[in-house]
């Protein structure tokens, strides 16, 4: 982080369900003063069960020095709990109208140093800061599910943020452990959620054209490319399947056929039909299992996946 930028010791993490509780956790975990928000009925109470929840992965994962559930505070009124913040993520309903009246809440009641990053999947930052008296330091920080796990986040801005708020937010998740990527101009569903968004589509034409199941198309993923992806990117695996003759040799054998299946791939709508055959199929290769076992499942095969990518990292 460079020397200019403010250091930041509390982050008002605003929005407590899935994402904006799993944030809070790993703030805690990196040693940060968090302040919760959530105008939401029972929402404190949702958001303490979720950080106990996700506790003992960050342990196993490894707290910094003074990092504590002691540092979780929680108050429902906007103002007060931004009072006092170095930092907020949002991570609010995804409705641009909602996200424009808050983020001029927002930039009312923090100073202008302060970064407002949002975990929006999908919108433009353009929109929540068209209404700031301060719209250079609001800036995209969409994480990747879980934040408290997943070290991906999405950094960009809209049109009048600031190359310097894009660079301290891009510091400041770097300084935390996160892998920043830079989405250098605004597009729907930013940079990973399109590329899942591809996969999705053609999952969905595959259980609807009949040719394989949910659980085969899981399968496929799980236990084939996902292996390889959760290593290395898709151009770096192509590059590995050219053998000695790389990336050039690979498009100069299998470009055309590539290119082909392109063509062949699926455009599904989402019938009500389709909807239903992919919700009895989760349910059928879900079995007796409940989702908190599941998630619980997940988070640990997650850890010991990235600290064994942390040891032994390709990039």
């Amino acid at each position: 982080m460079s020397a200019a930028a403010p250091v930041i010791r509390r982050v008002a993490v605003v929005g407590t369900g899935v994402i904006g509780a799993s944030w809070a956790a790993f703030f805690l975990a990196r040693g940060l003063d968090v302040t919760a928000t959530d105008p939401a009925p029972g929402a404190e109470q949702r958001l303490r069960e979720a950080v106990q929840r996700h506790w003992p992965t960050m342990q196993r994962m490894g707290l910094v020095d003074g990092a504590s559930l002691e540092r979780l505070r929680f108050d429902a009124e906007l103002e007060r709990a931004l009072d006092g913040c170095d930092f907020v993520q949002e991570s609010g309903p995804e409705r641009a109208d909602f996200k424009a009246d808050l983020y001029a809440r927002m930039d009312a009641a923090t100073p202008p140093r302060v970064l407002l990053a949002s975990s929006s999947s999908g919108l433009p930052v353009s929109g929540m800061q068209a209404r700031c008296k301060t719209p250079q330091r609001v800036v995209l920080g969409h994480p990747f599910n879980p934040p408290h796990l997943i070290p991906l986040v999405e950094v960009g801005g809209g049109d009048a943020t600031s190359p310097d708020s894009i660079q301290r937010a891009m510091d400041f998740y770097a300084a935390l452990g996160k892998r920043p990527i830079h989405v250098r101009r605004e597009i729907a569903g930013h940079i990973a959620n399109r590329l899942q968004a591809a996969l999705w589509r053609e999952a969905f034409h595959l259980v609807d054209q009949g040719v394989a199941s949910v659980s085969d198309i899981d399968t496929a993923i799980a236990h084939g490319p996902g292996l390889r992806w959760a290593l290395m990117g898709p151009f770096m695996n192509l590059h590995l399947s050219g053998g000695q003759g790389g990336m050039q040799h690979l498009l100069e054998h299998l470009g055309g056929p590539i290119e082909s299946w392109w063509r062949d791939l699926g455009n599904p709508a989402m019938t009500e039909a389709l909807k239903a055959h992919v919700v009895q199929g989760v349910a059928e290769a879900r079995g007796m299992r409940r989702e908190e076992e599941l998630e619980r499942t997940r988070d640990e095969l997650l850890a010991d996946l990235i600290r064994a990518k942390a040891q032994g990292s390709l990039f």
